[in-house]
């Protein structure tokens, strides 16, 4: 074990356990040149908090809002916590602290942390891959965000209603739902503000199957507002359409604003997250107090929380909480290290771990708050259960919510609200992805990008390349946006239901081996380029390369690679 802390109650909650050894060229945050060729010294965190900031910053995000609400009604509400608790306690923190541990060991970012096990080198390359993949992706999601916002501003929501020029003859206003008798009752308005009352009950199977298909055919405004305004989606893959300007646009902000919060490195973007992370939380509770005072919301509270233990007998349950907390903690992907990397190397991580962990379930529970009692009034509105109204995702940001909003009074102030949290949240969290993978190849190349403005470079040609990649995603089709995912691809809305072919699966197939594939290409090199007998190269490769200032008292030195600090390995 490299290193290990003896931590009591009274340490926890005290301050750094001191400055420590630092670095004399590589840990400072001070340069040792303005503008010349000489390599600038790196930095660390300003204060002590900033990096607490930044991990909650990066890890607390949209998933909280969108994904552990709907997760914790689906299986057994509040029961849900039980095992989401567990998996917090035995895999979240002790995984969490290990990956800032490690980088603040190391104090280096997700590939050059490897140098602890040279052997396994490519998994850090691995992630950077799929952190840069997820980047290009999720600023998407904040490109909608902005889209939404910049749609608010209006008197009237574009999506309340179906005079627009995007809707169908079969928008309608109205709603759907089940009557006593187990037959469907259409209560709609219709573009052309045509009324009808209907109940879609006959006496012959034909007459029903009929109707039926008519009430299906019929599509509300949100639905209408996001497939045919927004994402103007075309008929497959196969037809990709035209980029469109709007989203572009958007999509060229979103980048622009991440550019201008990372430029400068982690003391100016430190700042930037004081008010992108701190933000968001007073919206919540504004929207939450809003939530609370609906009608309707308590029952969508209640359905929220109340526990149905017996759900803790499937193991898709236990499942999910694993997978939460996972994909909550940005677990496994590199940027932890990184924002470790920037830490004192006494810096008192241990402590941060759990505050973080504290922080992250308390907005996911405090945001199941704020949707299921928007829901609740949802649901109330039109009659039917809060199963119909409840989504996950980005169907419930963008469909769900804005639905339940455009019920609200004064509806485009709290539409325009709910979307500004939605863009603070995914701001920060898609700006520290992007710094982590900036960090990842200036301590590769330190010698290379630590001179004059080549950071500052750098990080505008990232973004531009990303930016480029993201054009494919403002088409007219979904692509990229789905490719990424694991399994088979479905788009599945009220309207339609399109299967992606074979060639698009096998397209985020390769996509994925484009990150797993570093893994043993790494290994083979490194064994390759040690010395002697295979198992003597292999003992070479997990050797540790490590610095001065992180041996141990009496470390056997044959066990470790030494390196100086001027070395560039």
């Amino acid at each position: 074990m490299l290193f290990k802390y003896n931590v009591t109650v009274r340490d926890l909650f005290a301050d750094d356990v001191g400055d420590g050894v630092e670095m004399e060229s590589f840990v400072d945050g001070n340069s040792s040149s303005d503008n010349g060729g000489k390599v600038k010294k790196r930095e660390t965190w300003s204060r002590k908090i900033d990096f607490l900031i930044a991990c909650c910053g990066f890890s607390i995000g949209l998933g909280n809002v969108w994904k552990f609400p709907f997760l914790c009604y689906r299986n057994g509400g509040g029961a849900f916590l039980i095992p989401y608790f567990i998996c917090v306690l035995i895999g979240g923190i002790p995984t969490f602290f290990l990956e800032v541990a490690v980088g603040q060991f190391m104090s280096e970012g997700g590939l050059g942390a490897w140098k602890i096990c040279p052997l396994f080198q490519g998994i850090g390359l691995a992630s950077a891959v799929i952190v840069f993949l997820v980047n290009c992706d999720y600023n998407i999601l904040l490109t909608w965000g902005f889209y939404y916002f910049f749609a608010s501003m209006t008197t009237t929501l574009p999506w309340s209603h179906c005079d627009n020029d995007w809707n169908t003859e079969y928008c309608t206003t109205g709603s759907i739902t089940g009557n006593t008798t187990g037959s469907l009752v259409v209560n709609s308005t219709l573009r052309g503000s045509m009324t009808y009352t209907e109940d879609v009950n006959s006496t012959t199977s034909d007459d029903m199957i009929n109707k039926n298909m008519a009430v299906k055919s019929l599509n509300d405004p949100v639905t209408e507002f996001w497939e045919r305004k927004v994402l103007d989606i075309s008929s497959g893959v196969h037809e990709a359409g035209v980029i469109k300007w709007d989203l572009c646009l958007c999509l060229l902000l979103a980048w622009i604003v991440v550019y201008f919060c990372i430029w400068k490195g982690i003391k100016g973007s430190g700042k930037v997250m004081y008010f992108t992370v701190t933000s968001p939380y007073i919206l919540m509770i504004i929207l939450l107090i809003r939530g609370v005072t609906l009608d309707g919301a308590l029952e969508g509270i209640k359905f929220y929380l109340i526990p149905n233990f017996a759900k803790l007998a499937e193991l898709q349950v236990w499942a999910d909480a694993g997978n939460q907390v996972f994909y909550s903690y940005s677990l496994s992907l590199g940027t932890l290290i990184a924002l470790g990397s920037y830490n004192k190397f006494n810096h008192h991580s241990y402590r941060d771990c759990f505050l973080f962990a504290c922080m992250n379930s308390i907005t996911s529970i405090m945001a199941g708050f704020v949707i299921f009692s928007v829901l609740g009034f949802m649901a109330y509105k039109q009659n039917v259960s809060i199963e119909h109204v409840a989504e996950s995702g980005p169907g419930l940001a963008f469909i769900a919510y804005p639905e339940a909003v455009s019920q609200m009074p004064l509806a485009p102030f709290w539409s325009a609200v709910f979307f500004l949290m939605i863009i603070l949240l995914g701001l920060d969290s898609q700006f520290v992805g992007v710094e982590g993978i900036i960090t990842c190849i200036v301590d590769f190349y330190p010698n290379v990008f630590r001179k004059g403005y080549r950071r500052e470079v750098l990080i505008a040609v990232v973004c531009l390349v990303s930016f480029l990649i993201g054009l494919s995603m403002v088409t007219q089709f979904l692509f990229v946006v789905g490719v990424i995912s694991y399994s088979e691809l479905t788009y599945d809305r009220k309207t339609v239901v399109y299967h992606y072919p074979q060639w698009a699966i096998m397209i985020g197939w390769v996509m994925a081996l484009a990150s797993i594939v570093w893994i043993p290409i790494f290994a083979l090199y490194r064994i390759y380029e040690a010395q002697g007998t295979f198992l003597e190269r292999v003992r070479e490769a997990i050797k540790p390369k490590l610095r001065k200032h992180q041996l141990r008292p009496n470390e056997d030195l044959s066990k470790i690679t030494f390196i100086s600090d001027d070395d560039e390995v």
